[in-house]
């Protein structure tokens, strides 16, 4: 092995290294390696200086279409963003990876992530809500996981309306584990299908993972559903889009024992799949049982308001492997953007945006449905995302778009055997109607081409 400046050991270091080993060089130590897998030269070009390596990474980022007309959604949204949030996010102050352990020197961190959990139980109408997680899929695996320990069952029922990233992402995660996966089929209306739930409900089901609105933009009220899945004493965990908290019930009404989802719609631009913001609450009682730091309000000894990490003997850093999560740390600054927006816009500013996300689909889907050929792929109501089958392949049709500067929605055949021609798109308060317009007669262009 050739001697580089990045190996910390001398070649005596090494010797001894060796001696210990019973070996007498690297070569020694490779032996389990075949041969024509062991190569002495990497295949790396020569290295580049600063100009030049800026000229090759522009080049390449340069092939992304970032200037595209966002109609895309399946559970990532092109909201606006004020321009204070990333002034205020970008402070020294809060810009650190450091968690908060020392409340005496962290009280404006705190306070903050304080604020967001109060937030986050707000829209959810729950409880009590943790001071972030990774992504929405990592919360709905915490989720999932959080009731299988609070009901001491391992069976999980996982709703096919759930995002599919979410499912691949919990399949992956309880493939080794003591846990029986199963998914539900959605009915023929494109929601949960109750008929299907009353037979796969038992005692030895501990969790039922529901997501409204669902992937395909699907309403659907699921109290009666989360009384069912008492009645057999599971827990009810809910993915939800917080955007549509606004203008639709909140899961905590509905009977929901855990709320999950992604909080990228909150002040977080798209960003090839992060970092995100994954939320999570739940009600009171469980709350020994959730994963993530917790914030929690106090007064010191000269009775002064403080804040700081509570409930801590949940978490690894204190029980390690008896934790009730493997997860130890969290994304509190795309945290501190969500709460930055929402104070930003407000109680009117938010039920705004709502509004004007619902008007805009609602225009687009009666454009899109007088398009010959072309029908919703399920008669729900919907918020701001809705499903259409096209009478040819959604990804021919995409790829169309995309060439004229359109990205005219997201294909469920992607994920879904069977729905080649079924086409997912969103509406945010970010599209006009001007481009809505544009986009419909593109569309209708594509499909006669």
């Amino acid at each position: 092995m050739k001697k580089t400046p990045f190996c910390a050991t001398s070649e005596q270091d090494q010797s001894a290294m060796f001696e210990a080993l019973g070996i007498a060089d690297f070569d020694e130590l490779f032996t389990a390696i075949p041969n024509e897998l062991r190569s002495d030269e990497l295949k790396i070009p020569e290295g580049l200086s600063e100009m030049e390596m800026m000229q090759h990474i522009r080049k390449i980022a340069s092939r992304n279409s970032t200037n595209l007309v966002n109609f895309c959604g399946a559970g990532f949204y092109d909201h606006y963003i004020p321009a204070a949030v990333n002034a205020l996010s970008s402070r020294g102050e809060f810009y650190t990876a450091y968690t908060p352990y020392q409340p005496e020197a962290s009280q404006g961190t705190l306070q903050a992530a304080f604020e967001y959990q109060t937030a986050i139980c707000r829209l959810t109408g729950m409880e009590v809500a943790n001071a972030s997680l990774f992504d929405g899929g990592s919360a709905l695996i915490e989720g999932a996981m959080m009731a299988l320990r609070q009901t001491r069952r391992n069976k999980v029922l996982v709703d096919e309306g759930v995002s599919p990233i979410y499912r691949a992402m919990l399949r992956c995660y309880t493939q080794n584990l003591s846990v029986e996966y199963h998914e539900v089929a959605l009915s023929k209306s494109g929601v949960a299908d109750r008929s299907a739930y009353h037979e796969a409900l038992d005692d030895t089901v501990g969790a039922v993972v529901l997501q409204n609105p669902n992937f395909f933009g699907c309403l659907d009220n699921l109290t009666e559903l989360i009384e069912k899945i008492h009645e057999v004493k599971a827990l009810a965990v809910m993915s939800v889009y917080p955007m549509a908290l606004s203008q639709v019930e909140t899961p905590g009404a509905m009977g929901a024992d855990i709320v999950t989802g992604e909080g990228q719609s909150l002040g977080l631009p798209l960003n090839f799949g992060g970092p995100y913001l994954g939320f999570m609450a739940t009600r009171m009682k469980y709350v020994r049982k959730m994963p993530g730091r917790i914030v929690g309000e106090t007064e010191d000894a000269q009775g002064r308001r403080g804040y700081v990490l509570t409930l801590q003997a949940r978490e690894q850093h204190i029980r390690r492997e008896k934790a009730t999560s493997n997860i130890c740390s969290n994304v509190q600054l795309c945290a501190l953007r969500a709460i930055i927006y929402l104070s930003l816009i407000g109680r009117e500013g938010f039920l705004e945006v709502g509004r004007e996300c619902m008007d805009r689909a609602s225009y687009a889907w009666h454009k899109l449905t007088k398009i010959d050929g072309v029908e919703p792929a399920f008669n729900r109501r919907f918020f701001n995302e809705f499903a259409i089958r096209l009478p040819k392949d959604a990804t021919e049709v995409v790829s169309a778009l995309i060439d004229q500067g359109i990205a005219a929605g997201f294909p469920a055949g992607r994920y879904y055997k069977g729905m080649e021609n079924i086409l997912l798109l969103a509406f945010t308060e970010k599209r006009t109607k001007e481009e809505i317009d544009i986009m419909v007669a593109k569309l209708e262009s594509a499909l006669k081409a």
